[in-house]
């Protein structure tokens, strides 16, 4: 393993009807909240009133930011900033899923930066501070409510880039009853599935050894959300599916199973790429590419994609090479996210391969990336025409 130091300062509150404790979680002297949420949906499923209340009952102001999209745009970070520096504000409450949270981190950050929030995305300055921020889940994803990473889209430049800063952008608390979630569409409970589960896969591909509680860890989680996805999608009001699929995507990226090495991180980067251009649903995105990615560096360490193979998806080694039993693993996977129905090609969004040449651009902004292997724009060419 690596050297590392791990702290994650978030405060997780998990369980039914644990919105109650917002106003306790409030810091002291809060005065004026901005609420950020995004299409409307807490408002149809009674989440927005129970949280009025807690906010009525603390005797704060509240400003609304509203309309959050999918894909996080840049022009709604700068829309949160101007709302906080008018206001005032001096807590932020994201209730939503992942697409929220990470736009009211960086509203959080650009609040207290001087300059424009796209210089701390594209990390051309760094924040010396935010405003403090607390989250309320409704979408079983990202894990964004227990990290301090955000994702953010400049659409007029086609540029989707993640960033954050520890420890400003960690929220101070996030609360995640799983009754909160039950209303999620199959859809976005699909997306939300592979969105954890490609997390997990990002960190079980690294080179440091010596990994084996770390490797178990991350093993035992996929297996739980491979089990898990059919019967919550089979019963989508399930509590008890709700709760394990909402913890396991919590789990996935708090940082508590990458301790000791880091993932590669490639597939993201890619799909970044693709999303800033065609606006997908980033899972969506990733479902399609990282099977190929993993056919792409199946040289890297054959054994490490065998035993993926084996100890996720069960695969029986007995007769099979290492490359064998890689392979089998991989066809296991896709044929996982096609059984619950995620996209297996670019073209189920009729991606053609016209901006190919833009998506690898965008792809290499930042240069050569990935950390199990790194991915140069001749790769990343490969892997967008293996997808197509």
């Amino acid at each position: 393993m690596d050297a590392f130091t791990f702290q994650n300062p978030t405060k997780l509150i998990f369980g039914k009807n644990q919105v109650e404790k917002l106003q306790a979680e409030l810091p002291e002297n809060t005065s004026k909240v901005l609420l950020v949420y995004g299409g409307g949906s807490i408002k149809r499923n009674g989440l927005y009133d129970q949280v009025i209340k807690q906010l009525q009952q603390a005797e704060v102001e509240v400003t609304e930011l509203g309309g959050v999209e999918p894909n996080p745009r840049l022009s709604t970070v700068r829309e949160g900033v101007d709302l906080c520096k008018r206001e005032n504000i001096d807590f932020i409450l994201a209730v939503g899923g992942g697409s929220v949270i990470d736009c009211s981190k960086t509203i959080a950050a650009g609040a207290k930066y001087d300059g424009d929030a796209w210089d701390l995305v594209t990390k051309k300055a760094t924040p010396d501070g935010a405003l403090p921020f607390g989250t309320v889940l409704t979408l079983a994803a990202t894990g964004s409510e227990m990290n301090a990473g955000a994702v953010i889209t400049n659409w007029e430049t086609n540029e989707k880039y993640g960033w954050g800063y520890a420890p400003y952008t960690f929220p101070k608390f996030s609360i995640l009853d799983p009754q909160n979630t039950i209303t999620v569409p199959r859809d976005q409970t699909v997306y939300g599935i592979v969105d954890m589960m490609s997390h997990l896969f990002e960190q079980y591909f690294h080179n440091p050894t010596d990994s084996i509680v770390q490797d178990e860890m991350v093993e035992g989680v996929l297996r739980a959300v491979i089990d898990t996805a059919p019967k919550l999608l089979e019963n989508l009001e399930s509590y008890e599916h709700r709760e394990t699929i909402l913890y396991a995507g919590t789990i996935a990226l708090n940082g508590m199973l990458q301790m000791g090495y880091r993932g590669d991180w490639g597939s993201h980067n890619i799909e970044h790429a693709v999303s800033a251009v065609y606006d997908i649903p980033h899972a969506g995105g990733l479902a399609i590419l990282f099977p190929n990615w993993m056919t792409h560096n199946l040289d890297v360490d054959e054994k490490r994609f065998a035993r993926m193979a084996e100890k996720v998806f069960r695969v029986n080694r007995e007769g099979k090479t290492d490359r064998q039993t890689a392979e089998e693993g991989i066809a296991a996977l896709r044929s996982f996210w096609s059984s619950i129905g995620a996209p297996s090609a670019l073209s189920d969004y009729q991606i053609g391969e016209d901006k190919f040449d833009l998506i690898v651009e965008r792809s290499m902004n930042r240069g050569t990336f990935g950390n199990f292997t790194k991915l140069e724009g001749t790769d990343v060419e490969k892997i967008l025409e293996m997808s197509k």
